[in-house]
């Protein structure tokens, strides 16, 4: 699981990239993305979820996110996020659909 929290934009989003390639690195890696702490994101952040949501999908992973913000949800769906990765509730929720079968 990656927590992510303050503001993603192309200032931070560095900083974030580094967790998310060793998370998705691994062959069937099943990735959960936290968003809760998040207070703002743009475009950049949207590009790290599309390409770590690749680089699962390529290593036969799967990546989920937790949101629960209207924003949040509003924006991934605006950058085309929403119908390529299960969005979550809670952490919980996440964990118990990203087990490995």
């Amino acid at each position: 699981m990656v927590e992510m929290y303050g503001e993603i934009d192309l200032t931070t989003a560095a900083a974030v990239q580094a967790p998310l390639y060793v998370a998705t690195a691994l062959p069937g890696a099943r990735l959960i993305v936290d968003l809760r702490a998040v207070v703002f994101f743009d475009c950049a952040a949207l590009t790290l979820l599309h390409r770590a949501r690749r680089r699962v999908s390529e290593c036969g992973g799967a990546l989920g996110l937790v949101c629960v913000r209207p924003w949040h949800r509003k924006i991934l769906a605006a950058g085309g996020v929403t119908p390529l990765v299960p969005m979550f509730a809670t952490v919980q929720e996440a964990l118990v659909v990203a087990r490995p079968d």
